[in-house]
């Protein structure tokens, strides 16, 4: 049922971003009186699930929910219609209007998804307010990613990160942003007693972080109280329980989940027998729990109360400027995070439609609903900029050429263009969502 729940919410988020987008394409197309002669949500080979011609358009609903498009007349798209673009050129087809003109039709799409994003941000702003994690709820402060410890010994476990480049720091959760992605590098850090320090990042800490695994440099410190056991582990099988604070792991004491995660690192074998220290009802026990490839016993810890987000509501004039502030940072942070697609690392979490689902939750929550379909929304309007031949960056490309030189790119070269252009689509499409296959066997 959670799988299909899912699945529901994804289906609809890309349903109503694919026409939106689609339909910003489509609307331009007609201001220029260029004729549409399709416009389908998902495709249709072979055949359509619902079709309707509506004066010189076909509407409709295809059967692959990958996506869809909308066909111009007199446009080399992924129909690839040679036999159209043999005929001379009609007064009402792509090819026949101005350079801007065109232009303005392949930009509409990309517009209309940042336009939503921004749009949605502002309405959930508006009608749920946001939660964000303060400094002042941090009652033990931050862990320190040990990597990060050791290149900066000045920042310690307990400390806190009051104002990043002179920036009040309004929401914790943000400071691993602020440095891995927007490029803020002097920290003012605050000392369990209240002294505070200045420290300055080296400007490529963002690359160092990539590399030795420490983009989360710090996480709020908090004891570790069992939430749940995995019914299918050791765990469960010695006696795990809800409830039981974790004290030590192998004789070592690990006050704090940090601390237990590092500790249980250090195990050099893919699975073994740890021994774990742990309080039941006052009462100090040890259980023998075997460990998993990953490095873990198989529970889930437990959020304290103290450390809640705190909400605050907004009015709608507000929401506007929370809203626009949002959606851009959301687009610079994911924009930021395409290079590193091109490591070895970040090939590997390259994901498809199933990484893409994972963000929605097992029940339908119609404001993560909403966050998220406003992240997918400017997340489809930078893929689809990008200058791929088969995408809207790359018609962007030939007709920025055009208006530049002044000569069309022949017919020919936009043909293939096109083709391989979708052979590229289609296997980072392929590779994509093989990797879900792969990480689902796996795990």
């Amino acid at each position: 049922m959670d799988f299909w729940i899912k699945a529901a919410q994804l289906l609809l988020s890309l349903a109503i971003l694919v026409t939106l987008h689609e339909f910003g394409h489509y609307l331009a197309a007609r201001a220029f009186k260029i004729r549409v002669e399709k416009f389908y949500l998902f495709f249709d080979p072979y055949f359509s699930l619902l079709k309707k011609k509506i004066g010189d358009t076909e509407w409709g609903i295809g059967w692959l929910p990958l996506g869809g498009y909308v066909k111009i007349a007199g446009m080399i798209d992924e129909s690839m219609d040679k036999d159209q673009m043999a005929q001379p050129p009609k007064d009402d087809e792509f090819r026949s209007k101005p350079a801007w003109q065109r232009l303005i039709v392949m930009v509409a799409g990309v517009v209309v998804n940042v336009i939503v994003g921004f749009f949605i941000y502002t309405m959930v702003v508006s009608a749920w307010g946001e939660s964000v994690v303060k400094n002042e709820t941090l009652k033990y402060g931050l862990a320190v990613n040990p990597e990060f410890q050791a290149l900066y010994p000045e920042i310690e476990d307990g400390d806190i990160i009051t104002a990043v480049d002179g920036e009040k720091v309004e929401n914790s959760s943000l400071v691993n942003i602020q440095i891995f992605l927007r490029g803020y590098r002097n920290l003012e850090v605050q000392k369990p007693n209240g002294e505070k320090i200045n420290v300055k990042l080296d400007e490529e800490i963002n690359d160092w972080m990539w590399k030795n695994d420490a983009v989360l440099a710090f996480n709020p410190r908090k004891t570790t109280i069992v939430d749940s056991v995995l019914l299918d582990r050791d765990a469960f099988v010695k006696g795990l329980t809800k409830g039981d604070s974790i004290v030590s792991i192998n004789g070592v004491s690990t006050p704090y989940f940090h601390e237990l995660q590092y500790e249980l690192a250090k195990i050099e074998e893919d699975t073994a027998l740890a021994s774990v220290g742990l309080y039941r009802n006052g009462e100090y026990k040890e259980l023998e729990i075997y460990t998993d490839v990953n490095k873990t016993i198989g529970f889930l810890a437990k959020n304290p109360e103290w450390l809640k987000a705190t909400h605050t509501d907004f009015t709608f004039g507000e929401s506007i400027s929370r809203g626009i502030s949002k959606a851009g940072w959301t687009m610079y942070d994911y924009a930021a995070q395409l290079p590193l697609i091109f490591t070895s690392k970040g090939a590997k979490n390259v994901g498809g439609f199933g990484a893409i689902g994972s963000l929605f939750p097992p029940a339908w929550d119609w404001q993560v609903f909403w966050i998220n379909t406003a992240f997918l929304s400017l997340v489809l309007a930078i893929m689809n900029i990008l200058p791929i031949p088969a995408l809207d960056g790359g018609h962007i490309v030939f007709l920025l050429y055009e208006m530049i030189t002044g000569k069309e790119a022949p017919q020919k070269v936009l043909e293939y263009a096109q083709l391989v252009g979708f052979i590229i689509v289609l296997t980072l499409f392929v590779y994509a969502n093989g990797n879900d296959v792969y990480k689902a066997l796996v795990e």
